[in-house]
């Protein structure tokens, strides 16, 4: 039997460890923040009415960052691609449990975002040649100062979008999938493995929070799966440029509401680093009155519309910055709809 036979043996025993895990650790923690009174309480700018206990995303961090170096060890993972994810996660996770435990000021968590970005980006040696209309563009250290803007937004447009049940944990798991079929159809088997292992470990928290929750994320949780999803859409890139576009389409609901409505905030004049409600999504949520069907609806968006571009960039030919386009025209118009970035009316 081939090492890699070997593997995949073990690893498919192991993913069912980290789910189950990750349930029990993620009640724990519940349990935890019930006595200590870590309760999220609902305020104004809140998508919630209901105190809830936050927090629960340190489950995915510690279930994720235990089973990575099983994939370094066994080679599947390069050490390298192991100590970018697990250096970066750890240290925006830490920043993030301070955060929800105390307060760390706007600018000396951006100092840490970026700390944490360099990092991960030395450890994958930066960005990878960039393909657009069949050209491979190489852009030198200008592309590794946008791929460390690159990966602060992603942590903090996952921050931003945490902030209904389930949202943040469907979409993680929907993008990990989508990126492994993606993989499997192209045959780039040993890219399959690390977002396997995270769709795993969220797997276990989603079932605690999915609508209604009975537990948050809380800043570690968001942070930490911001950056990760980031660092292995770079990680892919170096195997084939196509696979970054890949992941920014899985993950552009994510993606387009965020940037939008910090678009439309910073033209008005917002601080945008204060809390609000003004993503569509919390729009769509409060037109609705519940948040199960938003969540329902990311997911239909990443599944339906989102995995079929992705799989025709990577699988039919089609160029990446045009799928790009394709994909997010509709969520675009969706923001719109949904007044992305708008003041809340009285």
């Amino acid at each position: 039997m081939t090492n890699m036979n070997i593997f995949t043996e073990y690893f498919w025993l192991i993913l069912p460890i980290v789910i189950l895990l990750s349930l029990a650790m993620t009640g724990a923690l519940r349990r935890y923040a019930l006595k200590n009174s870590l309760i999220d309480v609902p305020n104004v700018r809140s998508s919630h009415s209901i105190p809830t206990p936050r927090g629960g995303g340190v489950a995915i961090v510690i279930c994720f960052l235990l089973a990575m170096p099983f994939l370094a060890l066994t080679g599947i993972a390069s050490w390298s691609q192991a100590l970018a994810l697990m250096g970066a996660g750890a240290w925006i996770a830490m920043v993030g449990f301070l955060d929800d435990h105390g307060h760390i000021a706007a600018r000396w968590r951006l100092l840490a975002h970026f700390i944490g970005a360099a990092w991960a980006l030395f450890w994958l040696d930066g960005l990878a040649p960039v393909s657009v209309f069949g050209a491979i563009f190489d852009l030198g250290w200008v592309g590794h100062v946008l791929a460390a803007f690159y990966l602060v937004w992603m942590l903090n447009l996952y921050n931003f979008m945490d902030g209904i049940d389930g949202i943040a944990g469907v979409e993680a798991v929907t993008a990990c999938m989508g990126a492994c079929l993606v993989y499997w159809l192209t045959g780039a088997d040993a890219l399959v493995w690390t977002p396997l292992l995270l769709a795993a470990a969220v797997l276990g928290f989603l079932c605690w929070n999915f609508p209604p929750a009975r537990i948050f994320m809380g800043d570690a949780g968001s942070g930490f799966l911001g950056i990760i999803l980031g660092v292995l859409s770079l990680q892919a890139a170096w195997s084939d440029p196509q696979l970054l576009w890949v992941w920014l389409i899985l993950l552009g609901v994510f993606i387009i509401d965020s940037t939008f409505t910090l678009f439309r905030r910073l033209l008005r004049g917002d601080k945008v680093y204060e809390a609000h409600r003004s993503h569509a999504y919390q729009f769509a949520s409060r037109q609705m009155g519940r948040h199960l069907p938003v969540t329902l609806a990311v997911m239909v968006i990443n599944l339906v519309w989102l995995l079929p571009i992705a799989i025709s960039v990577a699988v039919l030919g089609l160029d990446g910055l045009l799928g790009l386009i394709l994909a997010y025209a509709p969520l675009l118009l969706l923001a719109i709809k949904f007044h992305a970035g708008e003041l809340e009316k009285a």
